[in-house]
């Protein structure tokens, strides 16, 4: 991807603001996994004074639950999970100071609002392509919640992994962005029948 962007966490609102939905990005540097029961346990825990397991101020959450390292791999195939069920969590950690999210598929409008408050930003991941995703990972340590298995918190050190913007702190949305286009596209071809 040569017109990728290249960055790394944790996020700045500096890099943040220079996002745009539909840009390409490499994220190198640490990020962290956390899915649904994950997700409910930080939350759970915030609600009781508890800390998270880990800073989340600037920091990407990736929604994956990845299969049993083979041997000599860090880690095994590592897709993204459906991020909406992750939604009823994720104002809260992003006013906790989580500033990135990766998963696939749209977020709740309650999520891109927060993601513009919090000035935060959602990736997209390919779906079905877990095990190209997990060649970007170099080191998968488990760092909370191990009785979840494969949905435990894991920190992650990743090179170049692949994403694409998909909600932005401007408001826009690559998911309602590509129908929109789809559409035109649709109706110019129906014109020239």
């Amino acid at each position: 991807m040569s017109n990728s962007i290249k960055i790394e966490p944790p996020l700045t609102d500096d890099v943040i603001s220079d996002l745009k939905a539909g840009d390409h990005v490499l994220i190198t540097g640490v990020i962290y996994t956390g899915r649904d029961m994950a997700h409910k346990y930080i939350v759970d825990g915030h609600s009781k004074g508890e800390k998270p397991p880990f800073d989340l101020t600037g920091q990407i959450l990736y929604y994956t639950g990845p299969t049993p390292a083979p041997p000599g791999k860090p880690i095994g195939s590592a897709g993204p999970t459906t991020s909406y069920r992750m939604d009823k969590y994720t104002p809260t950690l992003l006013e906790l100071g989580l500033k990135g999210m990766i998963g696939k598929g749209p977020r709740g409008q309650a999520v891109k609002d927060a993601i513009k408050h919090h000035r935060a930003v959602y990736f997209a991941a390919i779906g079905g392509a877990g095990a190209l995703i997990s060649k970007a990972i170099r080191k998968a340590e488990v760092i909370a919640y191990p009785e979840l298995g494969a949905e435990a918190v894991m920190r992650l050190e990743v090179v170049d992994f692949p994403a694409v913007v998909a909600n932005d702190i401007y408001g826009n949305d690559l998911y309602q962005i590509g129908v929109a286009k789809y559409r035109e596209i649709e109706g110019a071809e129906s014109e020239a029948c």
